[in-house]
C-alpha cells in the first residue's frame, strides 16, 4: 500500500463536491459519481463515502457495497504504474502461470499487490482479447502481446523497476 497520498485533501474534497454536483440529479447517480471521483483523483477515498451517501440519501453501507463489489473502483492510492497480467484460459495455456511467477520476481511484488515503494502494482485481468498472441498484459492501460521474460525486463525498465525487483 502506498502510504503517501499525492492527492491533497483539498483536491479530494473538490473532486467529491464536483462529482456530487455533476451527478446528484441523474437517475442511477451512484456509479457515475464514483467514476467521476476516481477519474479526478485516481481512487475513491474513504472520506468520500459519507458525502456521496448523504448526497444520494443512501446509507454508507450501500456506497461501500458498490465500491467493494466492482473491482474497477480503487479505495487506495494507486501505484504510479499498473501491470495487469491476463489470467484467462488462452494466456494460461500459453505459459501464464510461469509468466506470473517471473513477473512477481522481476517486478518485486505479488499478484494482487502493490510494491511498498508505490512504484508499481501487479494485478490480474481476465481476457484482453489478445488470445492469439498470448500471454498478454496491460501496462499502464496499453496492451502487450506475447509477453515473455525479455518483455518483463523491458516493462520493469519502463516502470523504473530493476535489479531483482528493487526500485531503481
Amino acid at each position: 500500500m502506498n502510504a503517501s497520498d499525492p492527492v491533497g485533501a483539498a483536491r479530494q474534497d473538490a473532486a467529491v463536491r464536483d462529482a456530487i454536483a455533476a451527478h446528484r440529479t441523474r437517475d442511477g447517480a451512484l456509479l457515475p459519481m464514483l467514476h467521476a471521483i476516481q477519474d479526478a483523483i485516481g481512487y475513491v477515498p474513504a472520506s468520500a463515502v459519507a458525502a456521496v451517501a448523504e448526497a444520494l440519501n443512501l446509507s454508507q453501507a450501500d456506497v461501500h457495497g458498490v465500491l467493494s463489489y466492482y473491482h474497477h473502483f480503487r479505495r487506495e492510492v494507486p501505484a504510479r504504474h499498473r501491470v495487469a497480467l491476463c489470467r484467462a484460459e488462452a494466456c494460461l495455456a500459453a505459459g501464464g502461470d510461469a509468466l506470473c511467477e517471473q513477473a512477481e520476481a522481476t517486478l518485486g511484488c505479488k499478484l494482487g499487490e502493490q510494491r511498498g515503494d508505490g512504484v508499481l502494482e501487479l494485478e490480474a485481468v481476465y481476457c484482453l482479447g489478445l488470445c492469439a498472441n498470448a500471454p498478454s498484459a496491460l501496462v499502464d492501460g496499453r496492451p502487450r502481446a506475447r509477453v515473455d521474460a525479455d518483455a518483463l525486463q523491458r516493462i520493469a525498465a519502463e516502470c523504473g523497476v530493476g535489479d531483482g525487483g528493487k526500485a531503481s
